[in-house]
Protein backbone atom coordinates (compact mmCIF):
# COMPACT_ATOMS: atom_id res chain seq x y z
CA UNK A 1 0.00 0.00 0.00
CA UNK A 2 2.46 2.34 0.96
CA UNK A 3 4.24 1.82 -2.63
CA UNK A 4 1.16 2.32 -4.28
CA UNK A 5 1.09 6.05 -2.31
CA UNK A 6 4.35 6.64 -3.16
CA UNK A 7 4.02 6.39 -6.93
CA UNK A 8 0.56 8.18 -7.04
CA UNK A 9 2.01 11.02 -5.07
CA UNK A 10 5.36 11.00 -7.63
CA UNK A 11 3.09 10.42 -10.17
CA UNK A 12 0.94 13.65 -9.16
CA UNK A 13 4.16 16.02 -8.68
CA UNK A 14 5.13 14.93 -11.91
CA UNK A 15 2.10 16.03 -14.14
CA UNK A 16 1.77 19.17 -11.61
CA UNK A 17 5.59 20.19 -12.36
CA UNK A 18 4.71 19.85 -16.15
CA UNK A 19 1.72 21.85 -15.50
CA UNK A 20 3.92 24.34 -14.14
CA UNK A 21 6.67 24.57 -16.07
CA UNK A 22 7.59 27.90 -18.43
CA UNK A 23 9.51 27.28 -21.66
CA UNK A 24 13.10 27.60 -20.71
CA UNK A 25 15.26 30.32 -22.40
CA UNK A 26 17.06 29.00 -25.48
CA UNK A 27 17.87 30.98 -28.48
CA UNK A 28 17.23 29.52 -32.02
CA UNK A 29 17.08 30.24 -35.74
CA UNK A 30 14.42 30.78 -37.70
CA UNK A 31 14.91 28.92 -41.35
CA UNK A 32 15.86 32.24 -42.54
CA UNK A 33 18.50 33.34 -39.90
CA UNK A 34 16.31 35.14 -37.54
CA UNK A 35 17.47 34.43 -34.04
CA UNK A 36 14.12 33.76 -31.74
CA UNK A 37 14.09 33.34 -27.93
CA UNK A 38 11.98 30.53 -26.90
CA UNK A 39 10.40 32.44 -24.10
CA UNK A 40 9.15 34.76 -26.78
CA UNK A 41 6.72 31.84 -28.31
CA UNK A 42 3.56 32.32 -27.97
CA UNK A 43 -0.23 32.27 -29.70
CA UNK A 44 -2.17 35.43 -28.57
CA UNK A 45 -3.40 33.33 -25.48
CA UNK A 46 -4.31 30.38 -27.42
CA UNK A 47 -2.56 26.84 -27.05
CA UNK A 48 0.62 26.11 -29.24
CA UNK A 49 2.52 23.23 -30.25
CA UNK A 50 6.00 22.46 -30.32
CA UNK A 51 7.15 19.44 -32.79
CA UNK A 52 10.46 18.36 -32.56
CA UNK A 53 11.75 17.08 -35.90
CA UNK A 54 14.79 16.14 -38.07
CA UNK A 55 14.97 15.37 -41.83
CA UNK A 56 16.27 12.20 -41.35
CA UNK A 57 13.33 11.00 -39.27
CA UNK A 58 10.78 8.93 -40.83
CA UNK A 59 8.60 9.26 -38.25
CA UNK A 60 9.00 12.80 -37.36
CA UNK A 61 8.12 13.00 -41.32
CA UNK A 62 5.13 10.60 -40.81
CA UNK A 63 3.78 12.75 -38.03
CA UNK A 64 4.02 16.26 -39.11
CA UNK A 65 2.62 14.93 -42.34
CA UNK A 66 -0.20 13.39 -40.37
CA UNK A 67 -0.83 17.22 -38.76
CA UNK A 68 -0.19 19.06 -42.12
CA UNK A 69 -3.24 17.11 -43.33
CA UNK A 70 -5.57 18.11 -40.75
CA UNK A 71 -3.80 21.60 -39.68
CA UNK A 72 -5.95 23.95 -41.17
CA UNK A 73 -9.33 22.60 -39.56
CA UNK A 74 -7.42 22.29 -36.51
CA UNK A 75 -6.40 26.16 -36.80
CA UNK A 76 -10.14 27.22 -37.63
CA UNK A 77 -11.44 24.90 -34.67
CA UNK A 78 -9.23 26.20 -32.10
CA UNK A 79 -6.52 28.76 -33.43
CA UNK A 80 -3.62 26.30 -32.09
CA UNK A 81 -0.33 26.90 -33.41
CA UNK A 82 2.71 24.65 -34.48
CA UNK A 83 6.30 25.27 -34.17
CA UNK A 84 8.33 22.74 -35.81
CA UNK A 85 11.82 22.81 -34.74
CA UNK A 86 14.52 20.40 -36.35
CA UNK A 87 17.39 19.40 -34.53
CA UNK A 88 19.42 18.74 -37.94
CA UNK A 89 22.97 19.26 -36.96
CA UNK A 90 24.56 22.16 -38.52
CA UNK A 91 25.96 19.85 -41.97
CA UNK A 92 22.27 19.18 -42.21
CA UNK A 93 20.76 22.65 -41.99
CA UNK A 94 20.49 22.96 -45.68
CA UNK A 95 18.16 19.97 -46.14
CA UNK A 96 15.42 21.77 -43.98
CA UNK A 97 14.01 24.47 -45.67
CA UNK A 98 13.82 21.82 -49.32
CA UNK A 99 11.81 19.29 -47.02
CA UNK A 100 9.47 21.97 -45.53
CA UNK A 101 8.90 23.40 -49.09
CA UNK A 102 8.85 19.79 -50.43
CA UNK A 103 5.72 18.82 -47.76
CA UNK A 104 4.31 22.21 -47.89
CA UNK A 105 3.72 22.29 -44.10
CA UNK A 106 3.05 25.49 -42.93
CA UNK A 107 4.40 25.62 -39.64
CA UNK A 108 6.83 28.07 -38.11
CA UNK A 109 9.63 26.04 -38.45
CA UNK A 110 12.70 27.05 -35.86
CA UNK A 111 16.42 25.49 -36.11
CA UNK A 112 17.77 23.53 -33.18
CA UNK A 113 21.13 22.27 -34.11
CA UNK A 114 22.42 21.65 -31.05
CA UNK A 115 19.30 20.05 -29.34
CA UNK A 116 19.86 22.71 -26.59
CA UNK A 117 15.80 23.11 -26.53
CA UNK A 118 15.22 19.55 -26.54
CA UNK A 119 17.41 18.85 -23.81
CA UNK A 120 15.98 22.02 -21.97
CA UNK A 121 12.60 20.04 -22.08
CA UNK A 122 13.84 16.76 -20.98
CA UNK A 123 13.16 15.45 -24.69
CA UNK A 124 16.05 12.56 -25.56
CA UNK A 125 14.76 11.08 -28.53
CA UNK A 126 12.23 12.72 -31.55
CA UNK A 127 9.85 13.02 -32.76
CA UNK A 128 9.14 14.97 -29.34
CA UNK A 129 6.31 17.27 -29.05
CA UNK A 130 5.28 19.47 -25.98
CA UNK A 131 1.97 21.10 -25.82
CA UNK A 132 2.13 24.35 -24.10
CA UNK A 133 -1.20 26.51 -23.00
CA UNK A 134 -1.92 30.19 -23.77
CA UNK A 135 -0.41 31.20 -20.60
CA UNK A 136 2.83 29.89 -21.81
CA UNK A 137 2.87 26.58 -19.47
CA UNK A 138 3.68 23.76 -20.63
CA UNK A 139 1.10 21.42 -19.88
CA UNK A 140 2.28 17.92 -22.01
CA UNK A 141 5.17 16.03 -23.56
CA UNK A 142 5.05 12.97 -25.52
CA UNK A 143 7.65 10.99 -27.07
CA UNK A 144 7.82 9.20 -30.66
CA UNK A 145 4.70 9.10 -33.17
CA UNK A 146 2.08 6.24 -33.91
CA UNK A 147 -0.24 6.53 -36.83
CA UNK A 148 -3.35 8.59 -35.30
CA UNK A 149 -1.21 9.86 -32.24
CA UNK A 150 -2.00 13.40 -33.87
CA UNK A 151 -5.57 12.86 -32.72
CA UNK A 152 -4.33 12.74 -29.05
CA UNK A 153 -2.82 16.26 -29.60
CA UNK A 154 -5.86 18.03 -30.56
CA UNK A 155 -7.54 16.42 -27.81
CA UNK A 156 -4.92 18.01 -25.19
CA UNK A 157 -6.08 21.20 -27.24
CA UNK A 158 -9.58 20.93 -27.47
CA UNK A 159 -8.97 20.05 -23.30
CA UNK A 160 -7.28 23.60 -22.50
CA UNK A 161 -9.69 25.50 -24.68
CA UNK A 162 -12.34 24.14 -22.32
CA UNK A 163 -10.68 25.31 -18.86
Amino acid sequence: MKKYILATVICWLAAFGVAQAQLPAVTLKTIDGTAVNTQTLSNDGKPFIIDFFATWCKPCNRELNAIAEVYDEWKEETGVKIFAVSIDQAQNINKVKPLVDQNEWEYEVLLDPNSELLKALGGQMIPYVVVVDGNGNIVSKHSGYTDGGENELIEEVHKLLAN
